[in-house]
């Protein structure tokens, strides 16, 4: 399956002046921000390759990134891990797609009038009508072009962050919970970036503090 304008073009046949497409990219990590992006894109100028992020390759999605910020509108929002365990990563990952359309309404003639959210549930306060989208990042060129817009800006985060705390393997598995992680948790314990209300963590945690009682 490969996305294309189906969507876009029936919300425009429906009266739709302005279609964006959001996805967000890292909820299952254990540590770094869950992150959110909102593409308009312009149909005359659409990057060739745009899909999944995950179907495509690290050089692949940076390139087309970099076209997508010259030829369409992107922005890009970051929950904070203290967002993330104040909320819950559902509604951090709801308020990060909502806060980057919101971001798109620099001013009324350029804001969306139509969204697509790629999966089975609709954010809340969204600026403007949209629809939830299965699947969304293989089926609408929209989302799947803030799918890699947003992988790309999150992947970057957890490139510096490796760097500040080595040993996790953050640049290699972006803070999912791979046995070279979830190791390491074991051996070097919880940094400020993890995700204190997820199991793996605070297992750990509980683990610490047990241990010095």
């Amino acid at each position: 399956m490969q996305p294309d304008l189906s969507f876009e073009i029936a919300a425009w046949e429906r009266g739709a002046r302005c279609v964006a497409g959001t996805d967000e990219v890292g909820r299952g990590p254990l540590a770094g921000p869950v992150t959110a992006a909102a593409v308009i894109l312009d149909p005359d100028n659409i990057p060739d390759g745009l899909n999944d992020s995950k179907k495509l390759t690290p050089a692949r999605r940076e390139a087309l990134a970099a076209r997508l910020i010259d030829c369409a509108r992107c922005t890009v929002v970051h929950a904070t891990v203290e967002q993330i365990d104040q909320m819950n990563i559902l509604r951090a990952s709801h308020w990060a797609m909502a806060q980057a359309l919101r971001d798109l309404c620099v001013s009324p003639t350029l804001a969306p009038d139509h969204v697509l959210v790629d999966g089975n549930r609709m954010p809340a306060e969204l600026p403007c009508p949209g629809e939830c989208v299965v699947k969304g990042d293989a089926k609408s060129l929209s989302i799947a072009a803030a799918s890699i817009v947003a992988k790309v800006a999150r992947d970057r985060i957890m490139v510096d962050l490796a760097q500040q705390h080595p040993g996790y393997g953050w640049d290699r598995n972006a803070g999912y919970p791979t046995p070279e992680h979830r190791e390491a948790l074991r051996n070097l314990g919880v940094t400020p970036h993890h995700r204190r209300s997820f199991a793996p963590v605070r297992n750990i945690l509980y683990q610490e503090n047990s241990s010095t009682l």
